[in-house]
């Protein structure tokens, strides 16, 4: 009997706690960027606006003209591999300082109806052949999945993910460029795949999700929104919550679609910021990252402007440092804070004794708040005075040791 009433007083005791967490969650706009941002929010409900903002390349290399049709890119093993959407049965790596080509590898007998994108997880690279702009009616959409340890063997182990969209049910040839049913981007996360539409006529993209093992499936719509234009590449940094698409207008303008600060697999749910791209006229078509703040693009060969194939770098410090730099206190080995969310004492636990350690609070504007030196015996901070909202705990030197912390 007694045993019944403390589980049901710790079952009362959880519910209560979620009572709490959802009463403190103040929904949002947590960007200080943003022209909406809310000092109060904690949680990104999607409303974030932003001005336009137009970035420039930091570099720009030639490529082989072999790679005159490269269409997607990943970041692998400290180098880059694309493909070509036509033809070209190979995979290439390439060297990231310069574009050169450092390998080749044959993925025959395959045929290459449409290679559209390149994407990975641990142990497989996936290749895309669900290019559908010619009539939009293709019946035999797949994606490729190729051991990682038989691509280095040089005796790359194929199988086949076939899809169809759940809601496509029109198969009448559309024309070239007229149908929504076209895909260039995909991700591939922990259990799934996730494909961006490339949209014709609403110049808008929808996500599809479906499993990322092989066999045949109907790509499952969940959610979509407007990008006004047309998304030809995705990049997803698991580990620092952010998705990178890249794409450009109908008028040849690129730009980089930034997907961040979501929950799980909600990726449309956090911010949506896009960025122009200093590259009028290029048909940008892959985009990957190392580190989720410096990013490759790549454009294919485009004849009416004698646009060349090219490999370009991109910055992107500015935008995403803030975000990027915090790490989820529940992740951190060395340090435990608490209460978080708090209305006046932080605590800092330290499991490895490294305290003495000197501390700053910053908002989320950057401007510093609170500094000082934590201590074995005294290891708090007051924050009662502080303005209710989202602030940046940074602990000795490193931003490896930067958390997220909320004043109530």
């Amino acid at each position: 009997m007694k045993l019944l009433v403390l589980k049901k007083t710790a079952i009362t005791i959880m519910v209560l706690l979620l009572g709490i967490s959802e009463i403190h969650s103040q929904m949002g706009c947590t960007d200080p960027l943003a022209n909406n941002y809310d000092p109060s929010a904690t949680q990104n409900d999607g409303s974030c606006t932003y001005d336009p903002v137009t970035v420039s390349t930091t570099n720009t290399y030639a490529l082989d003209a072999v790679l005159a049709e490269n269409s997607g890119l990943i970041y692998w093993n400290d180098n880059l591999w694309t493909q070509n959407d036509s033809s070209d049965t190979n995979l290439y790596e390439l060297d990231p300082s310069n574009g050169s080509i450092l390998a080749s590898v044959s993925l025959d007998p395959l045929l290459n109806e449409d290679w559209e994108e390149i994407s990975q997880d641990e142990d497989y690279v996936y290749v895309g052949d669900f290019g559908n702009n010619a009539n939009g009616n293709r019946t035999d959409l797949k994606i490729i999945r190729v051991s990682k340890v038989s691509i280095q063997a040089g005796t790359p182990q194929m199988d086949i993910i076939n899809f169809a969209y759940e809601d496509q049910t029109d198969f009448t040839p559309q024309g070239p460029n007229n149908t929504n049913y076209d895909c260039e981007a995909f991700i591939v996360t922990e259990s799934s795949i996730f494909l961006f539409t490339k949209e014709w006529v609403s110049n808008e993209t929808r996500l599809y999700k479906l499993p990322k093992i092989p066999g045949t499936y109907q790509a499952l719509l969940q959610e979509g929104f407007d990008v006004n234009g047309l998304i030809t590449g995705a990049v997803y940094k698991n580990d620092r919550g952010i998705i990178a698409l890249s794409g450009y207008s109908t008028i040849l303008q690129p730009f980089v679609f930034l997907l961040y600060d979501y929950t799980g697999e909600n990726f449309l749910g956090g911010n949506k910021r896009k960025l122009g791209v200093s590259l009028p006229f290029h048909q940008v078509e892959g985009i990957t990252t190392a580190d989720g703040l410096n990013y490759y693009i790549s454009n294919e060969r485009f004849n009416t402007t004698g646009t060349i194939q090219q490999l370009h770098t991109l910055n992107l410090t500015p935008y995403l440092e803030n975000y990027l730099i915090v790490i989820p206190i529940e992740d951190s080995v060395q340090f435990k804070i608490y209460p978080n969310p708090t209305t006046s004492i932080l605590e800092i636990m330290d499991s490895q004794s490294l305290f003495p350690i000197k501390y700053t609070l910053v908002d989320t504007a950057a401007k510093k708040v609170r500094e000082g030196t934590l201590t074995a015996q005294n290891p708090t901070i007051d924050v009662s005075a502080l303005s209710v909202g989202t602030y940046i705990l940074r602990l000795g030197q490193e931003t490896s040791n930067s958390f997220r912390v909320i004043k109530k």
